[in-house]
């Protein structure tokens, strides 16, 4: 025991002691693995890690400095109560309860730096993983051996190669509990291959484990002699890592931010996604096509001859072309593609359904624009492979759909660069994120439908009609008063010879939306088709007054954002349920309140009030023609 007090326990700590450049120096060429542990709900993926973390004697980076000055203080007992605080540190979120999002571990053996997450096994979590697995090299899929193949263990292994993780570990981990018996292991190999195959992962490495006992995580075990491979953590060690195979791509780098510290420097900062880049090099940006050549490469340590995928660096260019973030920068003689329409696999992440049509954010690399999806192709079934119909995507659902930008965007398939295939969409409202995606190819249509120029522009459609055109979007609850009020406005505006047009809720549902229902998904669809009407009828000249109950803020400000700046003008007919509840001529109310009628606004469905229109009319002091006169005054001054 004294002897072991006096030496260190762990073998950095003698080369620190030492030498610390040359420890430094040979930290500082590791090769890093980030991985990913998932599976089912008690597979053992923290007591894994604990494992791990333990038996090779890694150290986390941030307690280097505690364990250095520790070292001659902890013995054999010692070692054991580190184990222990270990696994007990993971397992926090079982005595508390809860689950933790993602929980990432920093560590190094003498051979590679590791990034692990250890991700929940929850089906409700399925989001987190997929986060987890984002930038993710490898994924060591677990399985108790004594339950075999689960759903869940299908669904992570599917969305761990959706992703694009190439290196799969499949750890049948518990071998204790089944006295590693080796026809146990032999016949989930067998479920899994099957699975594995018909999802089209042709290679992973299976490994029988004991994450609690440390059978084959650092060293073979005796108690599986029946089993030659490597173990967990020399594979671990060895296998290639994507960034390897990065350098090898086509050069790419997204543009984060433009650094211009003085008027003598001018450089474009990022992370080379892909490739290689030396000064002389001809490179092009996109979208723009500009093209110039490398004139430096900066970082903090000085210029580089030669950067690679995984650097972030600072490039400057010989020429002086515009360049800005969200741009990207490739070889001029083979860019990336740019387009606005896209065929993607979509992984569902919220609580709340996707509503197809609904506009929302789509960020991709450095670059973040307006999105739409389409209604999916077909959802996947994680257990058979079989394509399901759907109309939308709920939480945890994983579909194919058509989906389009408001502009060009740069972009490569998935499967051929992560960085530039790769998406996330963002809630516009909560700014929370709904989905993760993977871009597969561009439409057709996006090259080969091109914007037709006409002679007569919108403004001298305007000033035929000798008014400025505008869209008056009424919105309140049912029974609210729009569609009484907007058919005065279009009266005294005709009286003025005003040139306009009306778009009833109720009238368009005859004809143009007469496909749709009233699901939050056809309503967004409904003003989706409204607003591009309204659109058009504004190139006219006209001015388009729409009276629709458009419950959602998020699809108002759609309609807003395709209008000019100025003409779309939001009226807010702000009459509390109670009194638009008295006025239901139709009885439509009172067969929401029995059930009768679903999907009802303000009853079974929401109504987002406006919080800052541009006119709001109180019904409860204002006559319809009293109204009506303020909106036209408003209007025309």
């Amino acid at each position: 025991m004294t002897d072991m007090i006096d030496e260190p326990i762990y073998k950095t700590d003698a080369l620190i002691a030492e030498d610390i450049d040359a420890y430094l120096e040979t930290h500082q060429h590791k090769t890093m693995l980030r991985f990913i542990t998932c599976g089912s709900v008690d597979d053992g993926k923290s007591t894994l890690i604990g494992r791990l973390l333990y038996d090779s004697k890694m150290i986390f980076e941030d307690q280097l400095e505690a364990l250095q000055s520790d070292s001659k203080k902890v013995g054999t007992q010692g070692q054991e109560i580190d184990f222990a605080l270990l696994v007990d540190g993971l397992a926090a979120e079982r005595e508390q309860g809860i689950t933790i999002d993602v929980a990432y571990r920093f560590f190094n053996t003498e051979k590679r730096k590791f990034i692990v997450a250890d991700t929940p096994g929850h089906e409700q979590y399925t989001r987190n993983m997929v986060t987890g697995a984002s930038t993710a090299d490898l994924a060591v899929i677990l399985i108790d051996a004594r339950k075999g193949v689960l759903v869940q263990t299908r669904r992570h292994s599917y969305l761990a190669h959706l992703i694009g993780i190439k290196n799969i570990v499949l750890a049948i981990n518990k071998m204790d509990l089944v006295d590693y018996d080796q026809s146990v292991y032999d016949a989930i190999l067998k479920d899994y291959t099957e699975f594995a195959t018909s999802i089209g992962i042709t290679a992973f490495t299976p490994i029988p484990i004991s994450g609690f006992k440390g059978d084959n995580i650092t060293t073979l075990s005796e108690n599986t002699p029946w089993y030659t491979g490597p173990s967990l953590i020399e594979h671990l060690e060895t296998v290639e890592v994507n960034s390897a195979t990065d350098a090898e791509k086509p050069f790419r780098m997204p543009v984060q931010w433009v650094n211009r510290p003085n008027l003598d420097f001018r450089g474009f900062s990022g992370l080379i996604a892909t490739g290689t880049v030396k000064p002389g090099d001809a490179v092009r940006v996109l979208p723009s096509g500009k093209t110039s050549t490398v004139s430096r490469i900066v970082t903090l340590d000085g210029d580089l001859d030669v950067a690679v995928a995984g650097q972030s660096v600072t490039i400057c260019f010989a020429d002086e072309i515009d360049c800005s973030r969200g741009d990207v920068i490739a070889l001029a003689d083979n860019p990336p593609q740019a387009a606005d329409q896209f065929e993607a696999t979509i992984v569902w992440m919220a609580d709340e359904e996707m509503l197809p049509g609904r506009p929302y954010w789509l960020k991709i690399g450095a670059q973040t624009v307006s999105a739409t999806v389409q209604h999916p192709k077909y959802q996947v079934n994680v257990n058979t492979m079989e394509h399901l119909a759907a109309k939308t995507l709920d939480l945890n659902a994983i579909g194919v759909a058509n989906l389009s930008t408001d502009k060009p965007i740069v972009f490569e398939p998935y499967e051929a660069n992560r960085a530039l295939g790769g998406f996330i969409l963002i809630d516009k409202i909560t700014n929370a994120t709904v989905a993760a995606g993977m871009l597969h190819f561009s439409l057709r249509r996006a090259q080969n439908v091109h914007w037709q120029p006409t002679d007569v522009s919108r403004e001298s459609h305007a000033a035929m009609k000798n008014q400025k055109p505008a869209v008056l979007w009424f919105t309140g609850l049912s029974g609210a008063g729009k569609s009484t009020i907007a058919n005065i406005v279009e009266k005294k505006l005709a009286r003025m010879n005003r040139h306009t047009f009306l778009l009833d809720g109720d009238n368009v549902r005859h004809g143009l939306n007469k496909d749709l229902g009233f699901t939050d998904a056809d309503r967004v669809e409904n003003i989706r088709r409204v607003g591009e009407v309204a659109k058009l009828m504004t190139d006219a000249g006209l001015i388009v007054i729409t009276a629709f109950i458009s419950p959602f803020r998020s699809e108002r400000d759609m309609v807003r954002s395709m209008m000019a700046p100025g003409e779309f003008i939001e009226v807010h007919i702000d009459t509390p349920i109670a009194e638009a509840e008295a006025r239901d001529v139709k009885g439509l109310y009172k067969k929401a309140r029995a059930g009768e009628l679903k999907n009802f606004t303000g009853i079974d469905s929401p109504y987002e009030a406006p919080h800052d229109p541009e006119i709001r009319i109180d019904t409860t002091s204002l006559t319809a023609e009293e109204a009506a006169e303020e909106i036209v005054r408003r209007l025309i001054p």
